[in-house]
């Protein structure tokens, strides 16, 4: 018996940060998932533990991100030396004199001309977090319905547009394009830490949690919210996705299961949803409304719709479906999932702009940058046996023929107009530059 606990120990000691964190999390998520209604007591202590840190810290640097109001960089933690950052958290989490630093708020340009609001914490801060999320989220993941598709583990937006255009094909053609207003700011935070509750009993960790809610926001100079602050989230915040999973995880579930959506399918991803139905009376509309005012959201009544795909189309997660007549068949229709206008002219509006900042780089660099942003695009929307692809690639690779002709042109007063026409073609054949028309296609060239 001392042998074999011996020998786990040797394992354990073996395993990397990555695997020690992925060990436990199974171990959760298995108890979540066998007793729905059990209630975990003892976690605070795992937030702390070195090995959660490390991998915490490893997964923020990642994603990369800006410094919060400290400007303490990754470059920075690492030179002053990152085990004493980690040890200095680690012992200020374990005494319980950890406190959340102010967020930084900026705004980010939105589509409708408007901006939203993204609050960026400290490094420090999102470390924290993490390790929090690592291992809460295997209890709340075990409880989430199959219908949210955002921020969750092996989950993407490719698996949301798969499940729409299945809906569509079992006749589900009526559709409520739903917006909420201002989802992220109006959280309840008494509501949201209930739902917590219920499923964590561990009163240290909704304290750190409630920290994290009420953590005041600093903007052009000026500090909002604080303890005072009963409602919101930061957009930003490395919990924040997962908690706002936690709480409209109870409109998935009861549009699931109550009588007045009977027949009616929810699609999430994140605080965007669709309902699907052969027919959505006004019953259901009347009945979501009143459910999220229950929950203190709202409805955005200018951007949510009630469509009938056949007739006009909707986007979604930047992609538009829509049924178009056949080519054919005059009376018969086929389902087309395409990007959608928008997502087609932010593309083309990035490229323009970064070409107009690398017009004095040389073409390595500048092939480099456009090849980073196309992988990127058509890599989301390239949805096999799901999106066609034909009509955009060809117009992207149309506009990149054309705009590095005068992106070429304008870098000489003195050009030679074939040189320039030809610089698409060369590009590809020497520097490697992405073809939208054949890139990811198995069987062409740029494959």
């Amino acid at each position: 018996m001392k042998d074999s606990s011996q020998e786990k120990k040797r394992k354990r000691s073996e395993m990397t940060d990555n695997e020690r964190v992925r060990d436990f999390q199974r171990k959760l998520y298995r108890k979540a998932k066998q007793e729905p209604d059990f209630r975990f007591y003892v976690l605070y202590d795992k937030i702390g533990h070195l090995h959660f840190l490390r991998e915490s810290y490893r997964r923020v640097k990642v994603n990369r991100g800006a410094p919060g109001i400290d400007w303490m960089t990754f470059e920075r933690i690492e030179e002053e030396g990152l085990e004493e950052f980690l040890l200095k958290l680690q012992k200020e989490l374990k005494e319980k004199t950890y406190r959340p630093q102010p967020v930084k708020r900026v705004h980010i340009p939105k589509a409708n001309g408007g901006t939203r609001p993204l609050g960026i914490p400290t490094i420090r801060d999102r470390v924290a977090q993490m390790s929090c999320k690592l291992v809460i989220e295997p209890i709340f993941e075990a409880d989430f319905d199959d219908a949210s598709f955002g921020f969750r583990p092996k989950r993407s937006a490719v698996d949301a547009v798969s499940e729409i255009k299945q809906r569509l094909k079992e006749g589900m053609t009526e559709v409520l394009d739903a917006d909420l207003s201002k989802y992220f700011d109006t959280i309840p935070h008494d509501k949201l830490l209930k739902l917590l509750a219920m499923r964590v009993s561990d009163k240290h960790v909704i304290h750190l949690i409630k920290l994290w809610l009420k953590t005041p926001v600093i903007e052009d100079g000026k500090m909002s919210g604080g303890k005072k602050s009963k409602i919101g989230t930061p957009q930003g915040g490395v919990i924040s996705p997962l908690l706002a999973n936690i709480y409209l995880n109870l409109v998935d579930r009861l549009v699931r299961d109550h009588k007045a959506f009977s027949s009616v399918e929810i699609i999430r991803y994140a605080d965007d949803f669709v309902l699907m139905s052969k027919q959505i009376g006004k019953g259901v509309i009347h009945a979501l409304t009143s459910l999220l005012n229950r929950m203190g959201l709202v409805l955005n009544e200018d951007k949510t719709r009630l469509i009938q795909v056949r007739d006009e189309p909707f986007d979604f997660l930047g992609f538009t479906f829509h049924y178009r007549k056949s080519a054919f068949d005059e009376d018969e229709q086929y389902l087309s999932i395409h990007p959608s206008k928008f997502a087609f002219q932010k593309i083309v509006a990035n490229i323009r702009e970064e070409l107009i900042y690398y017009r004095n780089r040389n073409s390595k660099e500048t092939v480099k940058m456009l090849n980073y942003k196309l992988r990127g695009w058509l890599n989301y929307f390239t949805i096999d046996g799901v999106s066609y692809m034909g009509i955009p690639r060809r117009k992207l690779r149309i506009y990149l023929r054309d705009r590095l002709f005068r992106h070429q042109k304008r870098k000489s007063q003195r050009y030679r107009y074939a040189y320039c026409r030809r610089t698409f073609r060369r590009w590809v054949e020497k520097h490697g530059l992405v073809d939208p028309e054949s890139y990811g296609i198995v069987g062409t060239v740029n494959a």
